[in-house]
């Protein structure tokens, strides 16, 4: 088989990998090969050595740096955690080099939310100070330079500074399609190349151990170095190759021959293997469909050798098709592993190595915080290094755990991408659902005792009252926490019973260790429900209510013969008598339920959603893989659409069906923020029609309240000094609101 039927099976393959013998258990948190030999076995690259092969991928360090873009101590202290928990190799996010050429990595007033390395020296000791401190727990760090965002940069600059976003030829925009970014000069790529070699240059000397370079998932390189976006007819940079090969000539030139340089790359961009004709019908997509293919990008790696390139980092995908480089909760387990074999092969059969006269090591990315699942893959000789980005977010003591068979102990990462990328997306910074220190390392990272132990009822076993039960007794109060179900974790519980929810599951484990773990400060009281009254009895010094949230039932005649989507999620014999089954709202819940039904049940469905796009909120990768898959399985999706009434076996909707209306199906331009406005958007006009569809069975996922009686009650009869309601029973959110709530809540018990 062929590298590029290798790739187009593997894309093929995403919607349905949990089919295949043994996938789910490689996602399960287990230490069955521990002690890891191999994880934990030293690697030198070039002049340096690394201790393990444990890298800290790149995620970018959005709105951690000084408005000069000098690292701060919020940044320095974020890193730390990292190099504390044992990782050997820890790379930066991206930093430009190109403010002044690419108008969409500087904002108007002169300011970047990037940290920066060039044009100051005011910026050098925030690196010198990150170097040492990192160095002193025994961590190398690499930072991660790119050209730019070119056609992926924020629009705005043309608002902003009346400047078009730039390109390597005449690309859309990302964002807006209909806003064209121009092509650089040849002048215009010299000037970054020099930038390259300077921000390099100063990178050694701030006692950083490496450069990497940003050249995958269609940043600026890429566009540089991939003929579907570069297809120049003019000057030294038509060659798709010269421009990379001519950085990385001017960083082995400023930097000495000792110096390491990692390269990060997509093996391919993967646009025809996921959009297939679609490549020929969507006008923002056309042009790239002559993409790099994977022979031409391992000949391009084997040339990126000869010019000083030390290691590489190989993924799939770009912006267009999101998920793929940002693997979502529903990708599987070691998902590009894969990718890395492949390189390693070709690697092998040319015998390629470096210019220090070593093998070049290839780093696997993609969904590996599975202990077991990396140390497998370095004996199997898949990869040489294991990057891990958000597992590093959850729990930065990843590699000490691992090391120590502490496996039961890591916080799983859940995949949602709320914290870590929408976050900074929306104008934050990095973060993570599961873990609330992640972001806020400047402000400490360890729990504070509490002056005056108190007796504290929690009531609510969801992601919540869990966390807020742990953090008060690892505070050192004593903590009853009531749940009236057989098991904790709430939403939780549906919210893993898809397979491609098995991090939820690992996350539902977790608490449950966790819990175990401080019996003798908790007292975990299962299927026990508790009244306001019943708890003054008990004379708490503080309640905590974390009730969560009651289902909505849209006002809908026939609405009573509907079923609640968690009610199935819970219990999937609902609809084992159904063949047409229609789910109300087209949140993330919504979709994945309609997953769930068509493809592992069967079922022929049909997901009615009000508002003008699917999954609106929800981060970009998520939702591009969920509705991507959808289509393939033949789900329905019917925006600005309506339930107007419940009959015996069928639906009556009310559906625009007018110009204007999105295609429910795109998954290759992005929705925009709330808060920016989109002027070239088509208007929707209106021409409503009445539907009537077959329905054997209707699912709601439209919504819901705070349950919030148990608080009010108790507040109005004062059960104890210390009142409060958090999360979902305050105000319906996520994970990350839910586990942020309940450490903040602990934290002033």
């Amino acid at each position: 088989m062929d590298y590029q039927e290798r790739v187009r099976r593997l894309i093929e393959g995403l919607g349905t990998w949990y089919e295949g013998p043994g996938q789910l258990k490689s996602g399960i948190m287990t230490k069955d090969l521990h002690p890891y030999d191999k994880l934990f076995s030293p690697i030198r690259i070039n002049g340096v050595t690394v201790k393990n092969r444990i890298v800290m991928g790149p995620m970018g360090n959005i709105n951690m740096a000084e408005e000069t873009g000098r690292p701060s101590n919020k940044m320095i202290e974020y890193f730390c955690e990292r190099a504390k928990g044992g990782v050997g190799l820890i790379t930066s996010g991206l930093i430009p080099i190109s403010h002044g050429v690419d108008p969409t990595v500087t904002e108007a007033s002169g300011l970047s939310y990037f940290p920066r390395i060039d044009a100051s020296r005011t910026r050098f000791s925030g690196w010198r100070d990150l170097s040492e401190r990192l160095h002193a727990h025994g961590s190398r760090f690499f930072i991660q330079l790119t050209p730019g965002l070119g056609r992926v940069g924020s629009p705005e600059s043309l608002l902003t500074k009346h400047k078009l976003p730039v390109s390597a030829s005449w690309n859309p925009n990302f964002y807006i399609p209909g806003i064209p970014c121009r092509p650089l000069t040849d002048r215009q790529c010299r000037t970054i190349i020099k930038n390259a070699g300077q921000a390099s240059a100063d990178a050694k000397a701030a006692l950083i151990d490496g450069v990497y370079l940003h050249g995958h998932e269609g940043y600026l390189l890429e566009q540089m170095t991939n003929p579907a976006f570069n297809r120049r007819s003019l000057g030294r940079y038509r060659d798709w190759q010269a421009f990379g090969l001519d950085l990385v000539k001017e960083i082995r030139k400023r930097t000495g021959v000792r110096y390491p340089i990692m390269y990060r790359i997509d093996l391919s961009l993967a646009l025809n293997e996921t959009y297939g004709q679609r490549m020929q019908t969507v006008k923002s997509l056309k042009k790239f469909a002559g993409e790099r293919t994977v022979e031409m990008t391992l000949e391009y790696m084997h040339n990126l050798v000869k010019a000083g390139v030390d290691m590489f980092d190989v993924d799939l995908g770009c912006y267009d098709n999101w998920w793929l480089p940002h693997p979502p909760s529903a990708m599987p387990p070691g998902c590009f592993l894969e990718v890395a074999q492949i390189t390693k092969e070709y690697f092998a059969a040319h015998d390629i190595k470096s210019n220090a006269g070593l093998p070049v090591p290839i780093v696997a990315v993609g969904k590996l915080g599975y202990p077991d699942l990396a140390e497998q893959a370095l004996r199997d000789d898949k990869c040489d290094m294991i990057m891990l980005g958000r597992p590093l977010l959850a729990d930065p003591h990843w590699p000490n755990k691992a090391f120590a068979g502490k496996v039961a102990s890591i916080i799983p990462c859940i995949g949602d991408q709320e914290g870590c990328i929408n976050e900074f997306v929306e104008g934050g910074h990095p973060q993570c659902s599961v873990n609330p220190f992640t972001g806020f390392e400047d402000l400490g990272t360890e729990l504070k005792p509490a002056a005056n132990p108190k007796r504290v009822a929690v009531v609510g076993g969801g992601p919540a009252g869990c966390n807020v039960a742990i953090f008060a007794a690892l505070r050192g109060h004593q903590v009853t926490l009531f749940e009236r179900g057989a098991a904790v974790g709430g939403m939780l519980i549906p919210g893993s019973s898809p397979k491609i929810k098995f991090d939820i599951l690992n996350y539902r484990r977790w608490l449950e260790n966790q819990l175990a773990s401080l019996s003798g400060r908790i007292d975990l009281r299962l299927n026990t429900s508790i009244t306001a009254d019943e708890l003054k009895a008990q004379g708490y010094d503080a309640i905590v209510t974390a009730t969560g949230t009651a289902q909505r039932r849209p006002p809908v005649d026939g609405i009573e013969q509907a079923h609640f989507a968690i009610d199935f999620l819970n219990r999937p014999e609902l609809a084992a008598e159904a063949w047409h089954v229609v789910v109300v709202g087209g949140g993330e819940v919504g979709c994945e339920t309609a997953y769930m039904l068509a493809h592992e049940l069967g079922k022929q469905v049909k997901v009615v959603e009000m508002l003008p796009n699917f999954m609106q909120g929800a981060c970009t990768a998520n939702r591009g893989f969920l509705i991507h898959h959808l289509e393939k399985l033949g789900v329905e999706l019917c925006n600005y659409t309506k339930l107007a009434a419940i009959k015996p076996g069928k639906v009556t909707v009310e559906r625009n069906v007018g110009s204007g209306v999105p295609d429910a199906y795109n998954t290759w331009t992005p929705l925009l923020p709330e808060n920016i406005e989109n002027p070239l958007a088509p208007k929707v006009k209106d021409d409503w029609r009445r539907e009537e569809w077959p329905a054997d069975l209707v699912l709601l996922a439209a919504g819901n309240s705070p349950a919030d009686e148990l608080y009010n009650r108790c507040r109005s009869i004062l059960a104890a000094p210390e009142i409060r309601n958090i999360a979902d029973s305050f105000s319906p959110g996520r994970v990350f609101e839910a586990v942020k709530a309940a450490f903040l809540t602990a934290q002033v018990l």
